[in-house]
């Protein structure tokens, strides 16, 4: 069994020693490389490939002075977009390693990419990235591009076939829209500040309402002019919302994510901006037809009013016996309201000189006097109505009065006897002997003086 040797299983420097198999020795190479030197990119070219039916690819790097074992897994190289070839100059990302059975030193290989390409790629990548991170990419900063511009701008090159491509669509969806060429390279060192001009041209003249940037398929070189960073923040500057155009459905460039819309091919920015001209013949014709169908009503409309109204007039003789009845009928009923009116005046007239008649000092001393004599009539009645009823009470309690009188008990025999301060006597206890008393009889009085008490 291998042991897994570490710096820390290397004995110091004793007189000890350590003998080594080849197997721990190419272990301890192995790890000591895959632990300490990390993940790098190396680039050369391939030669020695062998492609086993078990999926994984060998090869050796190389470049003029010197060569690298490589091999690629089977789970990595699925993803390569491209099939490797002896010759090819290629770009990998890989870690070093050492194959123990043969003491082999070997790059095992993560990614794969065509030299030439990869770079170009790794720096569309880089660019995207930071541009991303800026905010150039945001939705919120991208304008709005008109429904029906009036006015369409071309950035691209004046003989290519994207301007041929756009012309064409443009011609034969809706060829009154005017279009403005702005010619440019669309390819080659010059073609990024070329691009760059035309789109400051096209802000400082103001001729249309959108644009249209872009050019046709190719490979990422040929559409490197696209990827170049002045040329986003140029797109991303510019005040007439910008259509990016480049390429194929399947190419992006950085003006692509930058600008205010992406159209898959130069074909498609004409699409998308221009109306169907057969289309909008056919909204037209709708609304013709609708107007014709609307005119016709109202009028129909108008014409069945004008009948009624016609059936409405009358012969002028006519309205005039029709005036003059009903001017008599207006002047009976204003004779009428004249006389009720003057004799609702009278009426009040009538009450007006009542009221005031009733005010004079001679009417008032006539009702006072009316007034008095009644007072005194009706006074004498009560005084001798009183009187006759103050006789009759009278006699009434004289005759009550005289049946509990003491007067009527003593002129049946009866006698009251009262002390000599006039207090009657009503029990022996009350007096004594020697004391005098005076009895009332029916008839006058007696005094005597007690002399014996029973």
């Amino acid at each position: 069994m291998i042991k897994n040797t570490s710096f820390k299983d290397i004995p110091a420097q004793t007189n000890e020693r350590h003998v080594f198999s080849v197997s721990e020795l190419n272990l301890f190479a192995k790890n000591l490389l895959e632990n300490t030197l990390p993940s790098l990119w190396l680039e050369g070219e391939i030669s020695n490939l062998a492609q086993p039916r078990s999926g994984h690819i060998y090869l050796t790097l190389k470049d003029d002075n010197a060569q690298v074992r490589a091999a690629m897994f089977k789970g990595r190289n699925m993803r390569l977009r491209f099939r490797p070839s002896n010759g090819q100059q290629v770009l990998v990302k890989g870690r070093l390693s050492l194959y123990t059975p043969r003491g082999d030193y070997q790059l095992i290989i993560d990614e794969m990419e065509e030299a030439g390409l990869g770079a170009l790629q790794r720096a569309f990548e880089q660019l995207k990235q930071s541009l991303h991170q800026e905010g150039l990419f945001d939705d919120s900063h991208k304008k709005t591009i008109p429904s029906h511009p009036t006015s369409i701008g071309v950035i691209t090159s004046p003989t290519g076939a994207a301007v041929h491509d756009i012309t064409s669509v443009l011609a034969r969806r809706f060829p009154l829209l005017p279009v403005t060429i702005y010619p440019v390279a669309v390819q080659g060192n010059e073609a990024p500040q070329q691009l760059i001009n035309a789109l400051a041209t096209a802000n400082r003249r103001k001729d249309c309402d959108v644009l249209i940037i872009g050019r046709g398929g190719g490979s990422l070189e040929d559409l490197w002019a696209f990827n170049d960073e002045q040329l986003a923040r140029a797109i991303f500057a510019s005040k007439i919302p910008v259509v990016s155009a480049v390429g194929h459905q399947v190419d992006f460039t950085i003006a692509d994510f930058v600008a205010d819309m992406r159209a898959p091919t130069p074909s498609a920015a004409a699409e998308m901006l221009s109306q169907d001209q057969d289309e909008l013949y056919g909204t037209i014709s709708g609304y013709q037809h609708w107007l014709e169908d609307k005119i016709g009503k109202i009028i129909s409309d108008r014409q069945q009013s004008l009948d009624w109204l016609e059936k409405q007039l009358i012969h002028p003789g006519k309205r005039l016996e029709e005036h003059g009845q009903r001017l008599d009928d207006l002047e009976s009923r204003l004779l009428l309201q004249i006389t009720q009116s003057l004799n609702l005046r009278k009426a009040e007239v009538a009450t007006l000189s009542a009221q005031l008649q009733a005010q004079t000092p001679s009417h008032h001393i006539t009702q006072l006097t009316q007034r008095i004599q009644s007072l005194q009539q009706r006074s004498q009645r009560a005084c001798k109505q009183a009187l006759k009823d103050g006789q009759t009470a009278l006699a009434h309690t004289a005759h009550r009065l005289e049946t509990v009188s003491p007067l009527a008990t003593l002129s049946r025999g009866y006698s009251i006897t009262k002390d000599k301060k006039g207090s009657l006597l009503k029990n022996s206890s009350n007096i004594k002997v020697g004391d005098t008393i005076t009895t009332q009889l029916g008839e006058g009085s007696l005094s005597s003086q007690v002399t014996e008490i029973g």
